[in-house]
This record gives C-alpha cells, structure tokens and sequence, in this order.
C-alpha cells in the first residue's frame, strides 16, 4: 500500500523525538507486519534556542521559528505535520496558517483518547506553561473535558524535573516517586486518570506505576501519526495507552 508520509518537529526536546520516531514506525509495521517502516521526514531543532524563547516570554518568535520547520517538511514532501512537543502548541495556530497540509494537534488525539476511555474529569501534567496558561486545557475543556491541575508547589516540582531532567536524559527515582504522590494527589481531587502532558514524562512514569488511568501523550500522538501514515482516521489503539 502507499503509505503517507509524515513530517515532524522535533528537538523539544531529542529524547522525546526519539519515543516518537520508535513508536510511528512500529505503529506502521504492527500494522502491516514484514519490513514495513512509516516514511518520516524530522526536523529536528536545537532545543536551547526555543527554552531561551519560552522564559523570556518571546512566544511571537518561537511561533515564527516552529512555522518556519513546518514549512520546510512541507517543501520536503511531507503531506501532513505533527510537533513532538505539548508546550510548543501554544504556537499552533501560527503554524498552520500557512501551511497547506494538515497539522495533527496533540491536544485533540489527547481529547479523542479520553472521551474514547469514557472518562469525563482529568488531571493534567505538564510544564508550567502548559498546565497554567489556557492553551492547552481549553482545548480539552471545549472536548467536554473538565481538566484539574496541582496545586502550586506541585507544579512547581512537575516543571523543574522536566527542564533538569528529563530534557537532559536524568531519570531519577526519587522524582518518579514525586510524581506518583502528586497524581495520588490528582485523584483524590476527583481525577478519574491523568494526562501526561509533556513528550517526557512518559520516560519517567507509566501506567505500571499506578491503577488511575494515564494518558500517554507521546504515544497518543504518536499513534495517531501512524494512523495518519496508514491512512485511517483513527488510531488502531486501546482506548488508555500505557506509557
């Protein structure tokens, strides 16, 4: 069969990317079966410049640079474009505004997933710009979704293991043993499971940690590439995706 090819953002950072680049191609060859690969182009940028972008609060610019990659795979024969980061869809709609191929949004595989699950109440991990600004929850929110988040301290915790961490290869039991106290914490305040929110995260904490349910963005996202690549769609998945 013709497969599509799929075009991603990557860098943000290249540990994730890497959980990305895994999970399409064996989505596509579980699929079907032999040889068979996900025809990917990456593009692939340097993660210090965006973080450097993101603190100062220079968001028009990172927009600007992330629109530039997404033009680039289109150019290259990409025919459709996912970003391999959650925070980073801040920009979305400066992405696609010039982009005439289609643009699949993490945010909406995640919503898709959860209302698959049955699920209504989710708790929501993140960086910090992804769990405080609207971004993100309103585009669960307008899926139906109610969308809880930790409390300050915790959030603080949950942003410093991503950027000192987990973007730096470090996984620390010490901080996965954090983690699963603040989703414990999530759940006994009425999430029913919880998203893990940034591409990392998933290398820290899977769903043999804990009984709540998780939703694993980066495979979520991930999934629905491969769908896209086999040209379904919706992903050929469990409705709650291990991490």
């Amino acid at each position: 069969m013709a497969l599509k090819r799929i075009g991603l953002i990557g860098g943000m950072s290249w540990e994730s990317t890497l959980e990305y680049y895994r999970l399409i191609n064996r989505g596509v060859q579980a699929a079907l079966g032999g040889h068979h690969s996900a025809p990917c182009i990456v593009n692939s940028l340097d993660f210090a410049a965006i973080e450097r972008l993101q603190s100062e609060g220079r968001w028009d610019e990172t927009g600007e640079r992330l629109a530039d990659a997404a033009l680039a795979l289109e150019r290259a024969g990409a025919e459709g474009v996912i970003l391999c980061t959650n925070t980073m869809h801040k920009v979305a709609d400066r992405i696609t505004r010039d982009l005439a191929i289609p643009f699949l949004h993490i945010g909406d595989a995640t919503a898709a997933r959860i209302e698959a699950s049955g699920l209504t109440t989710v708790g929501l991990l993140g960086t910090r710009y992804t769990m405080e600004q609207a971004f993100y929850r309103d585009r669960l929110t307008a899926a139906g979704l109610a969308v809880i988040t930790p409390d300050a301290g915790d959030r603080q915790t949950v942003n410093a293991v991503i950027y000192d961490e987990l973007c730096l290869g470090r996984i620390e039991p010490a901080s996965k043993a954090r983690y699963l106290e603040i989703i414990a914490r999530l759940a006994a305040g009425g999430a029913q499971g919880v998203i893990l929110g940034c591409t990392e995260i998933g290398l820290l904490v899977s769903q043999a940690d804990t009984a709540l349910p998780l939703f694993d963005t980066t495979a979520i996202h991930a999934a629905a590439a491969a769908a896209f690549c086999l040209g379904r769609t919706t992903p050929a998945q469990p409705a709650l995706q291990p991490a």
